[in-house]
């Protein structure tokens, strides 16, 4: 597989922190200032048996290091967690493999001032694969395998409704889902299938893709909309495929990375499962503002064959890390972009920072 050399070290800046139980997934938080930073880690302690959501401080110092600032036990295993992107209301999202969610609101000193729940089997039959909250934290997304969609959001006096947008009784099988705008959003499939859904217009999605033939037997575990560009779908899943679905010419998709699929197979950073994709806004090119619309900006992707890289069409990959052990979550600084931080199998917390 053609890849780009990794930057030289004295360039990309790796620190990995170990931990002591297993992290299912990791997010940093809206900085409520500029000299705050905070990440939200959803942890596992296999010794106990007992799932936990903490929140860390990450100090501006060298070498990086966590400081934990607050912890809350769960009941479940956290299955997927996502935040709201504004630092004037800061929440938190977590699902869990026996199907509760909990919505977290935050205080400005990153500690948890409410928790808010579903209980379990109120929303879907067994785990949920897929929570995202809004960007405003209005609403928030959950998808599963039992082929449930629902929305769930304050009512009154501060409790969590919610109402079943679609129920297909098992005939799909929900994987990921992303919002768009305050009233569409996107989800995953067995097949590679994507849908897209526009809460005005009830009845069932409003325009679907279904796997190309030569994408049939994948899975979509991650999808990821770019607030400038949200005609198009980024989407990754198995064999190591990442993949556009642009709603204005949806006939093919637009594929990115991907063992068999096709001559692209070379520029694949990885051949196993994708577990997360999100855009990259990091970028040391002046001209960045006048790539073509009809261009897919550059993704990250971790895998579950260790590798952390940057796809670009028709680019060759830049790999940041290959590991070996899988890379299971990532997430991008939204106010300083050349920061990373990512989740390893091996009980460690990884921070990159990009020159």
């Amino acid at each position: 597989m053609a890849t780009t050399e990794a930057p030289p070290s004295q360039s990309l800046q790796i620190r990995r922190l170990p931990q002591s139980q297993y992290i299912d997934a990791v997010r940093f938080l809206p900085a409520f200032s500029a000299l705050d930073r905070f990440a939200v880690l959803a942890l596992f302690d296999t010794h106990s048996s007992t799932p936990s959501l903490q929140i860390h401080s990450l100090p501006k110092s060298t070498p990086p290091s966590l400081n934990l600032q607050s912890s809350l036990s769960l009941s479940s295993r956290v299955s997927s967690l996502s935040l709201s992107t504004s630092p004037h209301k800061p929440l938190i999202a977590a699902s869990t493999f026996s199907g509760s969610l909990h919505i977290l609101l935050l205080d400005f000193n990153a500690s948890v001032q409410s928790e808010f729940s579903v209980p379990e089997k109120s929303l879907h039959v067994g785990a949920i694969s897929c929570v995202d909250l809004q960007e405003s934290g209005v609403e928030c997304v959950t998808v599963a395998e039992d082929g449930r969609v629902n929305l769930v959001g304050f009512g009154e006096g501060s409790r969590l409704n919610y109402r079943r947008v679609w129920d297909s009784d098992g005939l799909v099988s929900f994987t990921a889902a992303k919002w768009a705008s305050p009233t569409e959003f996107a989800t995953g499939e067995f097949g590679f299938g994507l849908q897209w859904w526009d809460v005005r217009k009830p009845g069932g999605p409003v325009s679907q893709f279904k796997g190309a033939q030569r994408m049939t037997s994948g899975i979509v575990h991650s999808i990821d909309i770019h607030p400038s560009r949200k005609h198009t779908c980024l989407a990754g899943g198995s064999l190591g495929t990442v993949f556009a679905w642009d709603l204005r010419w949806q006939q093919e998709p637009i594929i990115l990375s991907g063992v068999g699929t096709g001559n692209i197979a070379t520029h694949s950073p990885c051949e196993s499962e994708v577990w997360e994709v999100k855009y990259d806004p990091y970028t040391r090119t002046s001209n960045f503002g006048n790539i073509s619309s009809s261009r897919i900006l550059p993704a990250m992707i971790c895998s579950e064959d260790g590798i952390l890289a940057v796809v670009e069409q028709g680019e060759a990959p830049t790999e940041l890390m290959a590991e070996p052990c899988a890379i299971n979550s990532f997430d991008i600084d939204r106010q300083n972009p050349a920061d990373v931080i990512c989740s390893l199998e091996w009980e460690y917390i990884a921070i990159l920072s990009r020159p």
